[in-house]
């Protein structure tokens, strides 16, 4: 852990034991471990700061404790993992220690440890409320998948851009580069506590996006461009997947 972050930075990483696709999926066994302690595993190497896994069942609790990471029961009927994360953040961090939360999904259990590290370069900037990912979409399929969500932004450098949009539609129209999203956030604790207070918003109920709550209400998100998509693991073949990468790594 970097000395430096070490009090004003918090990975927070929820896990939701309910899955229709695939039920029991934080205790998923990847390589001898349940794959949320893999994903705690990656924010550890990441190296950013403390880590708590925030969940709603015991028996992944249970598990978490004894793979040795800190760990937060929170209510069970949450709607997001941002809300989650929030109240893991209340009950973990009381007195207002952290200033930055990253929220690391629980389902990310090969995400390159770097990656989480870029999501915090944005908060470099102290106009920017939200940090998060995206890579340049090549495969002409996902141009089009609505499933594959797309960040409009306005170009700031060739490694970042200025959010103005998520869609799952094709866009920006025209020639040039369309924008994979990827789900993790860095906030600055005061736009976590804000966001979390904001009713769901117009733009987001019709895109089914959380994130355009955020910038609906004025607030800023910069998105840093990254060069791979982790794997979101929602599916048995998914979790196959998972197994393969990780064997292959020896992680």
């Amino acid at each position: 852990m970097n000395k430096d972050d070490s009090g004003k930075t918090l990975v927070l990483i929820p896990a939701r034991m309910a899955s229709t696709r695939l039920p029991g999926k934080p205790l998923a066994d990847i390589c001898g471990l349940p794959m949320i302690v893999q994903v705690a595993k990656r924010a550890q190497e990441a190296d950013v700061g403390r880590i708590i896994v925030a969940v709603d069942d015991q028996r992944t609790f249970d598990a978490v404790v004894a793979a040795g990471f800190e760990v937060v029961m929170t209510r069970v009927d949450h709607q997001s993992g941002s809300d989650r994360i929030f109240e893991a953040l209340t009950k973990m961090d009381p007195d207002g220690k952290a200033e930055i939360v990253i929220n690391v999904q629980g389902d990310l259990p090969t995400i390159d440890p770097q990656t989480i590290r870029a999501a915090l370069r944005p908060l470099d900037n102290q106009a920017v409320d939200i940090a998060t990912l995206t890579v340049e979409i090549e495969d002409e399929a996902e141009k089009t998948n609505p499933n594959v969500v797309k960040v409009v932004g306005s170009p700031l450098s060739e490694t970042r851009l200025q959010a103005l949009y998520f869609t799952r539609a094709t866009a920006p129209h025209g020639a040039g580069p369309l924008y994979h999203h990827i789900g993790l956030y860095a906030y600055r604790r005061r736009a976590l506590e804000r966001f979390v207070s904001l009713p769901p918003s117009a733009l987001e109920k019709r895109e089914s996006l959380e994130q355009l709550r955020a910038l609906e209400a004025g607030m800023r998100i910069d998105v840093e461009i990254v060069k791979t998509i982790p794997l979101g693991v929602d599916t048995p073949a998914d979790l196959e997947k998972a197994r393969r990468i990780l064997s292959a790594h020896s992680i």
